[in-house]
């Protein structure tokens, strides 16, 4: 009994110098750690530590469904919004995407980095049109803003074209506003629009009143055709950005103060448009349908926003209805929104699941090109706007 005692106590004395061990270099080891992570941090300077703005860049990588299965593991009503065929995403996967900015499943992410210039080529194609692949995702040309508001001449012959127009829809029925039509950039010009010698750089295309207000003014006319109404603001973001000190950047910003004004002034509507062209060459913008040219239709999703889903599926059948009776004039879906940067991301689509960013053409087609496209836009959204209230009736 004595022996079995004693035995017992070297046992507990044994566990408990092994515990102390272990104890003393667990301590020895997370202080090194500690000096490891410290190090790590700070070695690249302030413009690389640890700060709330490099945690919020960090989470932008992560995907929408990984938040809400995040949030899931506190509430599962969380994970009821998430499409019926959806999986977790690898937690090492995630992880890793976390902590190096690199998404294991996109090897643009990597190169991106590396190459420069290949960072142009980010974002998503939802619904390529034909032929259309990451070399002509759409680029967005900003200027300077005293290079946007410098005068330039243009060819004064679509502005008397314009007038004439309006002189001839003036008498027209009144009819319901179902549609909004706006311009962002309303300054988006066209190269053969301009007397302008150097057109090598798609930032000089920019006009006070020779732009992409033109194509809204004459979709609003187009749809008219066909008995919609529609509201056509040619408000000049441009001046109004320049006139509160703030930027380029804030274009979107500034045109939903315009947006939510016309509401107000007019009630909802039930579309939402807005017009932009293009900054890619006319080889990526220019199709021939029939003997003639047109600029090539393409449309942007805000995939940062409540409503992108719904806004996804809207634009997907537009491009889908413009393939079938004209192939080769959309040149599909794009989703342009970058891992961190000065990308919106939204274009306001937040306002309406039935928000729409339309690209007729580039800074290369001419606006003869650019209305041929409108009118067909104008045809193919007719179609689906009366089908579709057939259908909310027979409901």
């Amino acid at each position: 009994m004595k022996k079995h005692r004693i035995r017992n106590k070297r046992r507990i004395n044994q566990w408990n110098r092994t515990s102390i061990k272990s104890g003393v270099f667990s301590t020895v080891f997370g202080v090194i750690g500690l000096f490891f992570l410290i190090a790590l941090l700070t070695a690249f300077g302030p413009s690389y530590s640890l700060s709330s703005a490099s945690i919020n860049e960090a989470s932008r990588n992560l995907s929408n469904e990984m938040f809400v299965y995040m949030m899931g593991m506190e509430n599962q009503y969380f994970t009821q919004s998430l499409p019926e065929d959806a999986s977790p995403p690898s937690i090492t996967a995630t992880a890793f995407q976390l902590a190096t900015s690199i998404n294991p499943q996109d090897h643009r992410s990597l190169l991106g980095r590396e190459l420069p210039g290949f960072a142009l080529f980010d974002g998503r194609i939802i619904v390529a049109g034909e032929g259309v692949d990451y070399t002509q995702m759409p680029i967005e040309s900003a200027p300077p803003m005293e290079v946007l508001l410098a005068e330039r001449e243009a060819a004064e012959e679509r502005l008397e074209e314009m007038d004439k127009l309006r002189e001839e829809m003036a008498n027209q029925e009144e009819l319901d506003n179902v549609v909004h039509i706006m311009h962002s950039h309303n300054r988006e010009s066209f190269f053969p629009e301009l007397n302008i010698d150097d057109d090598s750089n798609a930032s000089l295309a920019n006009h006070g009143s020779v732009n992409i207000t033109l194509a809204g003014e004459r979709l609003g006319m187009e749809l008219a055709k066909y008995g919609i109404g529609s509201i056509v603001d040619t408000s000049d973001i441009s001046s109004k950005l320049n006139d509160r000190g703030w930027q380029f950047v804030d274009s979107y910003r500034m045109s939903r103060q315009v947006l939510e004004s016309d509401i107000e002034e007019h009630g909802g509507f039930e579309f939402y448009f807005d017009l932009h062209r293009d900054a890619q060459r006319r080889e990526t913008t220019t199709v021939e349908i029939n003997g003639e040219m047109y600029a090539k239709i393409l449309f942007v999703v805000g995939s940062n926003n409540p409503n992108y889903e719904q806004n996804e599926q809207v634009k997907k059948e537009l491009h889908s209805r413009i393939e079938e009776d004209y192939p080769g004039l959309s040149r599909g879906v794009f989703d342009p929104v970058k891992a961190g940067g000065n990308v919106n991301g939204v274009y306001n689509q937040d306002m309406s699941p039935n928000s729409i960013l339309v690209e007729f053409g580039g800074v290369d087609n001419s606006l003869e090109e650019v209305y041929r496209s409108v009118e067909v836009f104008a045809e193919i959204f007719s179609e689906y706007y009366f089908e579709l209230k057939a259908t909310e009736d027979e409901g």
